[in-house]
């Protein structure tokens, strides 16, 4: 039992992995001696990141550039990820995008933009990759896939992010339905539907123009039951658990990690 929540020697890959929850979930499962790959369309960001944290883990963890929006891009992670590795162990679906505008004027583009990234390309990326979790997956050690959703899938938004709630509580379900699908293939889907953290995303919401580091989250943290937003070891903390031998037997569940707002609302 004292290997119970080990990750070490596995491979990974991390959608969104350069920044927000995506980058925390990339530098905790590196610091846990896991080979890392982020994945994500700003080339500067992404190599600036994977640079990063390998620098802080002493570990590995490489950038893939592609906008996964577009479906030939995800074929060219599939391939470019083949070209340096032979089998996928956990694949962290978090790359993700947010709009913002009341429903008279919500536009089309909004709404395609946000669907077609947050779940569309949610599907086919793991789509892909099914051969290559497959190859190294047992019935005593599955491969995991992890779907990054939100509480705003679950519970009504304090933000009017129409298509952004919509995608999440999509992909709750699509969790469930890939689950259903991939469980005899030894592979375990899941899912995690995170709270307030510290990101661009949540900080572009309450009005602090993309500043995470150097901000006071009261304004957020005093509508949480637990009184903060959530850290990159409750992040990490449940990717692992979901990862490691620990939560091999879960299947197909959404991991609410919000310090009680959905609980306690």
């Amino acid at each position: 039992m004292e290997n119970l929540f080990s990750v070490k020697g596995k491979i990974a890959l991390v959608t969104g992995g350069s920044r927000g929850i995506g980058r925390m979930i990339a530098e905790g499962l590196t610091l846990n001696g896991v080979k890392v790959f982020i994945v994500s369309r700003k080339k500067e960001d992404c190599i600036s990141a994977a640079k990063d944290i390998a620098n802080k883990s002493e570990g590995e963890c490489y950038p893939i550039i592609a906008d996964l929006s577009k479906l030939e891009e995800i074929e060219f992670v599939v391939n470019k990820f083949l070209s340096k590795e032979s089998h996928l162990d956990f694949l962290i679906n978090n790359a993700g995008a947010a709009w913002g505008s009341p429903v008279e004027e919500f536009t089309e583009f909004g709404w395609n933009k946000v669907m077609d990234l947050n779940l569309k390309s949610m599907f086919f990326i793991t789509q892909k990759f099914i051969p290559i979790l497959k190859i190294n997956a047992s019935n005593n050690e599955p491969s995991r896939v992890i779907n990054i959703g939100s509480i705003d899938g679950i519970i009504n938004s304090q933000f009017e992010n129409i298509s952004y709630s919509v995608s999440k509580a999509g992909v709750h379900h699509l969790t469930k339905i890939l689950a259903k699908s991939l469980v005899h293939k030894n592979i375990n889907v899941n899912g995690i539907a995170p709270g307030p953290f510290p990101s661009w995303m949540l900080s572009t919401g309450v009005g602090m123009k993309g500043k995470v580091k150097g901000v006071d989250w009261s304004i957020v943290s005093k509508k949480v039951p637990r009184s903060r937003i959530g850290s990159i070891e409750d992040i990490v903390g449940t990717t692992i658990y979901l990862c490691s031998r620990a939560g091999s037997y879960v299947v197909g569940e959404t991991i609410v990690c919000d310090g009680g707002l959905v609980a306690c609302s």
